[in-house]
């Protein structure tokens, strides 16, 4: 096992488009090193071999999980596959950075932060836009009351449609889950982030529709509203058939207000534009934000999260429990599409 001044051993299961940036964020992390890959299939394991000879990369998992210098594995599967392969790197002794969503179902989610909790090996979850530079500033002035209380969060998302995933799995009900665990399930965790210091949400309500009727099992527009303790309350609104990648977030509260966007080309562009502003009193200021934000520098810090947690005992940036409640919220949601009616989540 590594000491606190020796890299981390990672083993990445997955290898597609996302799995490769988790591999990449890895390998060039100043505290984890890429010590092996376990890939799908024969052709993701030769594009593995190509572009990280330094790791071993196999198609036997259980081999991959054996290694003794592995101490912990990255989970970047499709999702049906999330709750399964978490689960046996946990039984081999390993810590886990498990993509989210954590499972498709909260029984899953359950048992896994059981096992977790009785290995006693770290269980963080890739809600990686708490480690964001943006994202997270805002979160910081809500802990040091910059705004006051917070009372309303509009999380709002406007992009184009979805890649298809490793044979077409993001467009397979049975493989993807839903598609609202699949991304409005990262709002639905900041929202809850937030507003942490309100209390745990309490019901769901969410209204959908589709855009291409090639594809009626995806929710191409979709919106819900959270209601937390008291009167608080969120809005996660995304549209699945626009364009590019626009993802704002508006934040009131007793004493001020947060406003902030992102935008670019694509989800993993390299060169967004994106900006913070605050009002407190009349006065309204501009933030500067100075190191890159976006998913693919996010993976990045959650690399390094990694680190810190398995060797120096800090929390994960989200923990198992973290990921459990954004899954509820999701299937909440989707519950509430069918019923056509609000949902209690406690």
């Amino acid at each position: 096992m590594s000491t606190p001044t020796e890299k981390l051993g990672f083993a990445l299961v997955g290898f597609g488009a996302w799995g490769s940036h988790h591999a990449q964020a890895i390998s060039s992390s100043k505290q984890a090193r890429l010590v092996a890959i376990a890939c799908g299939s024969d052709r993701s394991a030769q594009a593995a071999r190509e572009q990280f000879p330094e790791a071993e990369v196999s198609t036997d998992l259980a081999a991959v999980l054996a290694r003794d210098d592995v101490e912990a594995v990255a989970v970047a599967v499709p999702n049906y596959l999330h709750a399964q392969v978490a689960q046996q790197a946990l039984e081999a002794g390993k810590h886990v950075l498990l993509e989210k969503p954590m499972a498709l179902t909260v029984e899953d989610c359950d048992r896994l932060i059981e096992l977790a909790q009785a290995r006693r090996r770290v269980l963080a979850v890739g809600h990686e836009l708490r480690l964001s530079t943006l994202w997270g500033a805002i979160k910081r002035h809500i802990d040091q009351g910059t705004i006051g209380q917070p009372k309303y969060v509009l999380v709002q998302l406007f992009r184009r449609g979805y890649r298809l995933g490793s044979g077409g799995w993001r467009f397979d009900p049975q493989r993807v889950g839903n598609w609202i665990l699949e991304e409005p399930i990262h709002f639905f965790d900041l929202a809850r982030w937030y507003l942490q210091g309100v209390g745990q949400p309490q019901s769901v309500f969410a209204q959908a529709s589709h855009a291409h009727e090639q594809h009626p099992e995806m929710c191409h527009n979709f919106s819900a509203t959270v209601t937390f303790d008291g009167d608080a309350y969120a809005l996660i609104t995304q549209t699945n058939a626009g364009f590019e990648h626009h993802l704002t977030v508006q934040i009131t509260g007793t004493q001020g207000a947060l406003w902030a966007q992102w935008s670019g080309v694509m989800d993993r562009t390299l060169s967004p534009t994106f900006n913070l502003r605050l009002r407190r009193g009349e006065e309204v200021t501009e933030e500067q934000i100075t190191a890159p934000a976006g998913e693919v520098f996010e993976l990045q810090h959650q690399v390094d999260m990694m680190a810190d947690a398995v060797r120096r005992g800090t929390p994960p940036a989200a923990s198992g429990e973290d990921g459990r409640w954004a899954v509820k919220l999701c299937l909440g949601a989707t519950e509430s599409l069918r019923r056509g009616e609000p949902v209690r989540l406690t």
